[in-house]
């Protein structure tokens, strides 16, 4: 198909002179509703304008008092010098009489001797007194208790027993009660220190046994 007949082709016309006919429809339909005076009417509007107040420069600083004037140090006030006055020494004092003493005497020492050891004895049932020993007590004879019993006592210078107590016990109270009376009655020699009775403590020991002879 050449170019001649494209221009010939009535399609092509139609779709132009319907483009053309919209164009006049709008135009038309403008000028009958007023718009077109409407947007002269917006363009005709007064531009509103406002003025600014220029801005003052900021007032310029103070100036600063002067500085106070400096003054004059005070020359220091005048002290004068002490008045140092040297003593003579005094004349050196002649000798006119030398006398000699003897020395006094050399204390020796002298060792004493060391001390000796205090001999001690400790007190003991005297053999001349009849000490009995203690009694099984029947109640303990029916439990069949047994055991040792350990009392100290404290004897005086006269060999007597003035307080006792129990250290160890036999386990039973009734046989440590029993030992304590009866040892308490016997008689002691006393203890002695360097030969001379003195106050002491023994510790005496009963053993607690069934069919005792």
């Amino acid at each position: 198909m050449d170019y001649a007949q494209q221009q010939r082709d009535p399609t092509k016309h139609m779709v132009g002179i319907t483009i053309v006919a919209l164009l006049h429809v709008l135009i038309i339909y403008a000028l009958v509703t007023g718009l077109a005076r409407k947007v002269v009417d917006v363009i005709k509007k007064p531009i509103e304008t406002k003025i600014l107040e220029e801005q003052k420069p900021p007032p310029p600083p103070e100036t600063p008092p002067p500085p106070p004037p400096k003054l004059a140090t005070p020359p220091p006030p005048f002290i004068p010098p002490p008045e140092v006055q040297i003593a003579a020494p005094p004349a050196p004092t002649a000798i006119t009489q030398v006398t000699t003493k003897e020395p006094p005497p050399i204390a020796k020492f002298v060792p004493q001797p060391p001390p000796q050891a205090a001999v001690r004895t400790a007190p003991v049932i005297d053999s001349a007194h009849n000490c009995d020993k203690p009694t099984y007590p029947p109640a303990s004879l029916r439990a069949e208790e047994t055991g040792t019993t350990t009392v100290r006592f404290t004897i005086d210078v006269d060999g007597r027993a003035i307080q006792s107590q129990v250290i160890k016990s036999s386990g039973h109270k009734r046989l440590d009660e029993a030992a304590r009376a009866a040892l308490g009655l016997c008689r002691f020699k006393p203890g002695t220190l360097d030969g001379k009775p003195y106050q002491s403590s023994v510790d005496m020991q009963y053993v607690w046994k069934l069919n005792q002879e």
